[in-house]
C-alpha cells in the first residue's frame, strides 16, 4: 500500500512522489516516480536511479532533468530516497555517515542495524512495489546512480547481472574499500572485517568474478573528490582486465553537481533504452 503525496503533469507523463511503510527498514520511506504517457495495458522499463550523499529523492527529481528524455524514450525512472528517516532511527552529525548515507548496503552493526537496510530495500522491497503499484516491465530493468549512488547502482548492478540489463553512474565511489568515504561507512555499517566489504566495492566485485556485458560512467574533470574519493582509473583498470566494455568519459570543466548530472542524464537514458528496448 502506497499513499500519494504529490503529483504534476510533465512532459506527457506524470511524475509523482509516494510513501509507504517499510517492513525493510521499520520506517516510512519516500519515492518518486515518473511515468510516461503510455498506450493502455503497455509495460514500460524502467530505469533505477539512485543518489548520493546528503541526497533524499528530491535531488534528482527537482534537478536531474530526465523527464523530456524519459518521455520520448517510453521510460518509468524511480528514485528512491539513500537512507532510513525519521524518530528513533540512529544518525550522525558528519554528511558523509547515518541519515542521507546510506551506502546501500544491510547494516550489521549496531545501532545502524536496527534500520538501516537500504540493499534489501532498493534489491528487494520496493522493486516488489513498483511491479505492483505502477505499469513497469520488470524484465527491463536499468540502473544508474550518482556518486554514492553510482556505487549503489554498480555494486547492485553487478550483484543482479540477471536483474539489470543496463548499468551506468555519474561520478561513483568505484571503490569504496580503498577511499575514506567508503572506508568509514562500511566499517560503521558492517565491521572491521575487509573480506566482508567486497559484496559493497565494484572494483573488489569484478576482480572477484562479476560481470557486465557494459558500463557507462561520465565523470567531470573539475570534480573536487576526483582524487581522493573517486578514483575512476581504479574501475578501468579492473574492466580492462576483466574484459568488461567501460566507457569513462571524463567531461571537462564539470564539478560533482547535479549541474553535470543533468547535462548528461539524457545521454545515459539513451543508452539505457538501447538495452533495455
Amino acid at each position: 500500500m502506497i499513499e500519494t503525496v504529490s503529483t504534476a503533469r510533465a512532459h506527457g507523463g506524470v511524475q509523482g512522489v509516494y510513501r509507504h511503510a517499510s517492513a525493510t527498514t521499520g520506517t516510512t520511506m519516500t519515492f518518486s516516480v515518473f511515468v510516461p504517457d503510455h498506450a493502455p495495458g503497455a509495460r514500460l522499463p524502467v530505469v533505477w536511479f539512485l543518489s548520493g550523499l546528503t541526497c533524499t529523492h528530491a535531488n534528482v527529481t527537482e534537478k536531474g532533468e530526465y523527464r523530456a528524455a524519459c518521455a520520448e524514450l517510453g521510460l518509468i525512472f524511480v528514485a528512491p530516497d539513500t537512507s532510513p528517516r525519521g524518530e528513533g532511527v540512529a544518525d550522525a552529525p558528519e554528511y558523509d555517515f547515518g541519515q542521507g548515507a546510506g551506502f546501500y548496503v544491510n547494516a550489521t552493526q549496531a545501532p545502524w542495524s536496527a534500520h538501516f537496510h537500504m540493499r534489501s530495500y532498493v534489491e528487494q522491497e520496493l522493486p516488489a512495489l513498483i511491479a505492483a503499484e505502477f505499469p513497469a516491465d520488470m524484465a527491463r530493468q536499468g540502473i544508474t546512480g550518482h556518486s554514492m549512488g553510482g556505487h549503489g547502482a554498480l555494486t547492485i548492478g553487478l550483484r543482479n547481472p540477471d536483474r539489470f540489463r543496463s548499468v551506468s553512474a555519474f561520478a561513483p565511489i568505484v571503490a569504496p574499500s580503498q577511499v575514506p568515504w567508503g572506508r568509514k561507512a562500511l566499517t560503521g555499517y558492517l565491521g572491521d572485517d575487509s573480506a566482508v566489504w567486497r559484496a559493497h566495492d565494484a572494483v573488489a566485485l569484478i576482480e572477484d568474478g562479476a560481470r557486465l556485458d557494459a558500463l557507462l560512467v561520465d565523470q567531470g574533470d573539475a570534480d573536487p573528490f576526483l582524487a581522493e574519493q573517486l578514483r575512476p582509473e581504479l574501475l578501468a583498470a579492473a574492466c580492462d582486465d576483466a574484459g568488461i566494455p567501460l566507457t569513462l568519459r571524463l567531461q571537462p570543466g564539470y564539478d560533482h553537481s547535479y549541474y553535470c548530472v543533468s547535462t548528461f542524464m539524457a545521454d545515459h537514458l539513451r543508452w539505457h533504452a538501447e538495452r533495455l528496448g
